[in-house]
């Protein structure tokens, strides 16, 4: 079974930093995109930043491009999020996913296993 942990949210004031990881297991986690994403109550879940299964191809959307940036290490099976120059329109809470096919390139689409979520909050 496939879980996906996420860690490392929490307050922060406006224009701090803070990352977050997302640890996997059950499937070999080399092998997948990972993405995440993030929601605000009301509001569907938005595309936050994407990296293929060899780290070598990152997508972001225009929101955070610049502030963010998505790593992995497999080998500890773990993709982080770090964000930089945080705004008050970032809070929310955030998820990592993973893609439902081996080797693809990530992107906004196409992911089958989520994590639990962890809250970010950004005071302005």
């Amino acid at each position: 079974q496939v879980q996906l942990v996420e860690s490392g949210g929490g307050l922060v004031q406006a224009g701090g930093s803070l990352r977050l990881s997302c640890v996997a297991s059950g499937r070999t986690f080399s092998n997948y995109a990972m993405a995440w994403f993030r929601q605000t109550p009301g509001k569907e879940r938005e595309f936050v930043a994407s990296i293929n299964w060899t780290g070598g191809s990152t997508r972001y959307a225009d929101s955070v491009k610049g502030r963010f940036t998505i790593s992995r290490d497999n080998a500890k099976n773990t993709v982080s999020l770090q964000m930089n120059s945080l705004k008050s329109e970032d809070t929310a809470v955030y998820y990592c996913a993973t893609d439902r096919n081996p080797r693809g390139l990530g992107g906004l689409y196409g992911y089958d296993y989520w994590g639990q979520g962890t809250q970010v909050t950004v005071s302005s």
